[in-house]
């Protein structure tokens, strides 16, 4: 590990970390000008409303970042592919994958830091564990350059905060009865399920065939590969339940499926 820490790189991981939290400050600042000009109902909203507001934009933004370079570094690339280099999976890096993860740790750096302050507004315990192993996790991959392909796929799990965002800000602008509420409800509820069950199924599978690799990963970082994902995917599971449990209490939900169901039925049949 300390062979992968040089003056060079320190300077390169600061620079992406500090991208990372200017990127969030400007993101903040211009969701806030642009729903003063685009959203009437913003003005109306109390000091903490328009913090959490704004928070939920930059985290939108990072959402975006994130799950877009994490699909193309694991997917489209072939820095992951398994016959493409001599070297290791888990010891595979690239430019872009380092500078995702130190723009990944500024965002987490910067949300948890709105988290306490407001605390528990913008979230409880959970949220604070959740970004303390998601930035200790994503540290040690950067600084020791090791196991980031599964970090990656944890980062594209942020697929989903957008949906949840979305279902948050048509809450407070008074259209949980829309079918946009709905339709984002459908969309969080399978977004789910996809990017942060069945992913994190194919996460433990992947890393159960490829533990002889893993396994030649510094102590700490074997270690944790063991106890933070499932930590991360009991969370994931457990908010899984109250998205579902949302939805089948929802009324409106239940009334506009079966609307659904009988629309797709009447199409079969003709």
């Amino acid at each position: 590990m300390a062979d992968n820490v040089s003056p060079s790189k320190q300077f390169y991981w600061l620079v992406s970390v500090f991208s990372g939290i200017i990127m969030c400050t400007i993101v903040y600042k211009l969701t806030g000008i642009i729903s003063v000009l685009c959203f009437k109902g913003y003005r109306k909203l109390s000091n903490e409303k328009k913090l959490e507001w704004n928070n939920r934009g930059f985290s939108t933004f990072h959402a975006f970042i994130a799950s877009t370079a994490s699909l193309y570094l694991l997917l489209l690339s072939d820095l992951f592919s398994e016959d493409y280099y001599d070297e290791l999976i888990i010891n595979r890096t690239s430019s872009l994958s380092k500078t995702v993860l130190g723009i990944s740790i500024g965002y987490f750096l910067s949300d948890l830091a709105m988290i306490l302050w407001l605390y528990p507004a913008l979230g409880g315990l959970e949220y604070v564990l959740h970004h303390g192993l998601s930035m200790f996790s994503i540290f040690l991959a950067l600084v020791s350059g090791k196991a980031q392909i599964y970090i990656l796929m944890v980062l594209f799990t942020e697929i989903t905060t957008p949906f949840v965002n979305l279902r948050w800000y048509l809450d407070v602008a008074g259209l949980k009865s829309s079918n946009i509420y709905i339709c984002n409800g459908v969309a969080l509820f399978l977004g789910w399920l996809v990017a942060r069950i069945l992913l994190f199924i194919y996460f433990f599978v992947h890393m159960a065939i490829h533990f002889d690799q893993v396994k030649e990963i510094f102590p700490l970082g074997f270690y944790s590969l063991l106890v933070v994902p499932p930590m991360l995917a009991i969370m994931n599971v457990f908010w899984f339940w109250k998205i579902a449990k949302e939805c089948m209490d929802n009324d409106c939900f239940d009334s506009q499926i079966s609307n659904w169901a009988v629309e797709w039925i009447r199409l079969g049949l003709h």
